[in-house]
């Protein structure tokens, strides 16, 4: 049995963050409403098997989704939202969903709550995407809510999984159920089961990552490889002023660059900017060229979609996820840069006291 994930990012306290919040929580409700209000049965979805030397692009229009599903094409749609809403009670998936989409929750491809980055193991994922109907001749479709840029993190996080199961018919559609809805698209409320795949999977692990790997080519960064460090977060993680709640000490990995994952959006959005824009942002970051780029986060859900952006729009390809991110190396003895003092330490833990007794 899997375990079933912590929030894949910490709430957000400033008011600018609050805005935020409370703008995805609009949107989810706006989602769960609409897709409860108009009832569509799809039909079955048996299609050709599509050849090995076909491709598909990494994000797909809810237009071309229609029509995909109009075709009856082969599609795996992945309707990523979990079960229940925060409060327990209101379904999700349940109220309404794209027509033949299946329950795929992002916490099933998570890890345990103090360690929410771990990839799952090959078995694992062996028995989800069996149970998903996941296989290398579908068109696999990622579906999040779309209700900003963090959201965007969970499709990217699953996309980058797949990818290293060596699962490459993999799209993101873009603006998420938010924007099929908008559109006035068909939606059912039936559940879909896909029939069983027999897919083996055997993650690509040269591609990931680790704390020992990383503190590696810091201790040999003179000597060593040329790679960058680059930290997705927001900047007050980066700076040591917030941190993650599993993870016991703030501040950032030695060496790192902060690349907030937020730039790649168009404002308020889950929708990416134009490729020449972000190409433009890529090289000013110093994000490419030869050097090896490992992008790390809190938990490894910011990080997958700068490595989406590099990888799969961008084309780079010396690029890896560091998935446990810093919530793994806050536990271990490596340094940090941006560290705080004790001091401020416990004057943050007292503050966060009494800002809790005030609630």
């Amino acid at each position: 049995m899997m375990s079933q994930a912590a929030p894949a990012e910490p709430p957000k306290t400033s008011p600018r963050r609050a805005v935020r919040a409370l703008q995805a929580l609009a949107c989810c409700l706006a989602v769960s409403a609409m897709f409860s209000l108009h009832p569509f049965r799809a039909q079955a979805q048996p299609a050709a098997a599509a050849t090995a030397a076909e491709t598909v692009a990494p994000i797909i229009t809810p237009t071309s989704l229609k029509a995909l599903i109009e075709k009856k094409a082969n599609l795996r749609i992945l309707d990523i939202r979990e079960l229940m809403q925060g409060d327990g009670k209101t379904p999700n998936y349940d109220a309404g969903h794209i027509p033949g989409a299946i329950a795929a929750p992002y916490s099933s491809i998570r890890g345990p709550e103090k360690n929410p980055g771990r990839v799952p193991s090959d078995q694992e994922l062996t028995q989800l995407f069996r149970k998903w109907g996941i296989e290398h001749q579908a068109h696999i479709v990622i579906a999040p809510v779309g209700s900003d840029a963090s959201d965007f993190g969970g499709a990217a996080r699953l996309f980058w999984t797949l990818h290293l199961a060596g699962i490459k018919r993999v799209s993101i559609l873009e603006g998420g159920l938010g924007a099929w809805g908008a559109l006035g698209y068909p939606i059912e409320t039936a559940k879909n089961t896909p029939a069983a795949s027999g897919i083996s999977v055997k993650l690509d692990r040269t591609q990931i990552a680790t704390t020992n790997e990383i503190a590696g080519l810091i201790r040999n960064r003179t000597s060593g490889k040329k790679f960058l460090l680059s930290d997705s977060r927001p900047e007050d993680y980066f700076l040591g002023e917030d941190k993650h709640p599993s993870s016991p000490r703030a501040g950032t990995l030695p060496g790192a660059k902060n690349h907030d994952h937020e730039e790649w959006f168009q404002l308020n959005t889950s929708k990416l900017l134009p490729r020449d824009q972000l190409e433009s942002i890529a090289k000013n970051a110093g994000l490419i060229g030869d050097q090896e780029v490992i992008t790390f986060c809190n938990t490894g859900h910011w990080s997958a979609t700068t490595w989406f952006v590099l990888t799969q729009l961008l084309g780079q390809r010396n690029i890896k996820l560091y998935p446990e991110s810093t919530v793994s190396w806050s536990k271990s003895r490596n340094p940090m840069d941006n560290e705080p003092s004790r001091a401020a330490v416990l004057k943050q833990q007292l503050k966060d006291s009494v800002d809790n007794l005030k609630r």
